[in-house]
């Protein structure tokens, strides 16, 4: 079952690259007490991923910041080490968006937006959305009926309805 507004984010561990390397993020440490938007997609560097995506929450981070949300975090099951790359390639580590992976898609699968679909060659992949939360609990969500648009869960979208 998808997660839905009111719920609070399942326990989880996203993996980031730091200075040392690869460094687990716990889901209860980054949303405890603050305001957290998290944005999903099925790939980095996949085509509407790449190209509208990650380029709304860029274009409207300023915005989140003036609503007083903490961080925005951008969540694909890949590895840390193409997350890193994604975020270098897209300006978002620059633009202060982290870039998280959710390597084994276990959290993925917690929320309950998991997919996989063959022909595209994506195999357990996240479903493309975006939510806001408040010390963990779903305030905001904006999920994609096909993971190839990004209209309801882009940066616009998801700023105009917080």
């Amino acid at each position: 079952m998808a997660i839905s507004v009111g719920d609070t984010l399942p326990e989880g561990q996203l993996i980031r690259i730091g200075n040392k390397g690869p460094e687990a993020v716990s889901i209860s440490d980054l949303t405890k007490g603050r305001k957290v938007v998290f944005f999903a997609v099925p790939g980095a560097f996949t085509p509407t991923c790449h190209s509208a995506h990650v380029p709304s929450f860029i274009r409207t981070k300023s915005g989140f910041d003036v609503k007083g949300v903490d961080e925005i975090v951008c969540i694909s099951v890949n590895d840390p080490f193409v997350m890193k790359a994604w975020g270098e390639a897209t300006g978002a580590a620059n633009a202060g968006i982290s870039m998280l992976a959710d390597a084994d898609g276990s959290f993925t699968k917690a929320v309950g937006l998991d997919f996989t679909a063959p022909p595209a060659g994506l195999f357990g992949r996240s479903k493309r959305y975006a939510l806001y939360a408040d010390n963990g609990v779903v305030k905001t969500l904006h999920q994609e009926e096909s993971p190839g648009t990004c209209e309801i869960s882009g940066g616009e979208a998801l700023l105009a309805a917080i």
